[in-house]
């Protein structure tokens, strides 16, 4: 009888050496993809924090009422048509042209909150203006990806 001719298969060496192998791929690839899911976390919080910076800047430099609209995937910025006014009608387009400021398919979840950044650089919760507010805007469920906004001076971080 012949053992070799008609069996057929992978012996225990091989077997052996392919999950070893596997580990290896596995200690060296998960961090590595870790890592890149903390860096859409990160490049979020980012675009989240530069618009509302830009809404500042905004209303400070054309003297009028900017609504930013924070939700998860995308920042809206609006502007007031005229001073005083207590809500926003024309939109700001975000740098590619969009009515989104910054959007993100990708994007983590995120505290939905909408901004009013008032002509003297205050953040308020309402259009109006009349009491400041501090915002903190969560980004996932880390905490080192918060982006907080101070009420009496506008100041993003």
């Amino acid at each position: 009888m012949r053992a070799n001719s008609s069996e057929r298969g992978f012996t225990m060496a091989e077997l052996v050496m392919v999950i070893v192998i596997m580990g290896v791929l596995a200690v060296v690839a998960l961090p590595r993809i870790q890592a890149s899911m903390g860096f859409d976390d990160e490049a979020w919080r980012q675009d989240v924090a530069t618009a509302l910076r830009h809404a500042h800047h905004t209303a400070v430099a054309a003297r009028r009422l900017v609504c930013a609209n924070v939700a998860t995937g995308s920042v809206t910025l609006s502007i007031a048509g005229a001073n005083p006014a207590s809500s926003c009608s024309a939109s700001i387009p975000g740098y590619n042209g969009n009515a989104a400021f910054a959007s993100s398919s990708k994007a983590p979840a995120t505290t939905s909150a909408t901004l009013y950044f008032q002509p003297s650089g205050r953040v308020t919760s309402d259009g109006a203006g009349s009491t400041a507010a501090d915002f903190t805007i969560t980004i996932s469920s880390q905490p080192s990806t918060t982006v907080s906004v101070t009420g009496e001076t506008g100041h993003v971080e």
